[in-house]
């Protein structure tokens, strides 16, 4: 971690602010800190922010701002955020049904590490998995926290289609797949929660800096009454502060 933020220009209308040049969750909370920072204080020029793992693109009106003036402004705002964040983030549950025909590789992935398909289950649930980033599809969030004990290889031959709500581990990361889509990830489980929807606000269930926490489903019976209520608009995600 940087002890301030180096900056990059990024064209002639944004610049990239870097706060360290590994993946950890102390830099990414530090980039999700001063995202949230701008966006309250609406800079002036601003128009856009895309935090990553380890970065903050700014996005700004070079006919109301410049680069230099931009620069000083959010250095002064980054040293008055200091160690303090200024959000706690939330740890949003989906609950997941895992195995069958909705998680077809479990038993490939609990083979892979040695363990009993139950021991994967829990192990996997049992992480609250930081959300880095949102990116490659709409809603789809990049996970860390997954145990070392879980990694696995991607599939040789990628599916072309993957069902809406798959939960996946490809090597040591694991993530949820908003809508259809082709894979190459183990799948092990599946969610009937949405986790991008056109029709709500905001659309994507998740933010980047949230933490995910996967919560087992009993049975398919169970899946289907929440599948149910989620189609209906009666089910309410169950989220909560962090400590």
């Amino acid at each position: 971690m940087y002890e301030s933020p180096a900056f990059f220009p990024a064209g002639d209308m944004a610049m990239v602010m870097e706060f360290g040049d590994a993946i950890s969750p102390e830099i990414n909370r530090r980039v999700h800190d001063m995202t949230n920072a701008i966006e309250k204080a609406a800079v002036p020029g601003v128009f856009d922010l895309v935090p990553t793992y380890r970065s903050l693109l700014v996005y700004y009106d070079p006919t109301k701002t410049s680069a230099a003036d931009l620069q000083t402004r959010l250095e002064q705002m980054e040293l008055d955020i200091g160690e303090r964040s200024l959000e706690k983030p939330r740890i949003v549950h989906v609950p997941t049904l895992y195995g069958g025909e909705y998680g077809p590789d479990l038993e490939f992935v609990a083979e892979n590490a040695g363990l009993t398909t139950q021991e994967v289950i829990k192990i996997h649930s049992e992480a609250d998995y930081l959300v880095y980033a949102m990116g490659f599809t709409p809603g789809f969030p990049y996970l860390g926290g997954l145990s070392e004990k879980l990694t696995t290889p991607r599939l040789e031959s990628p599916r072309l289609a993957i069902p809406s709500g798959s939960v996946g581990i490809a090597e040591s990361q694991t993530g949820v797949y908003p809508a259809v889509s082709p894979g190459g990830w183990r799948l092990i489980g599946r969610t009937p929660v949405k986790l991008f929807d056109q029709g709500s606000t905001p659309p994507a269930l998740l933010s980047a800096g949230d933490y995910l926490r996967f919560v087992p489903i009993e049975d398919e019976q169970a899946f289907k009454d929440i599948q149910q209520r989620v189609e209906s608009g009666e089910y309410e995600v169950v989220s909560e502060l962090t400590t």
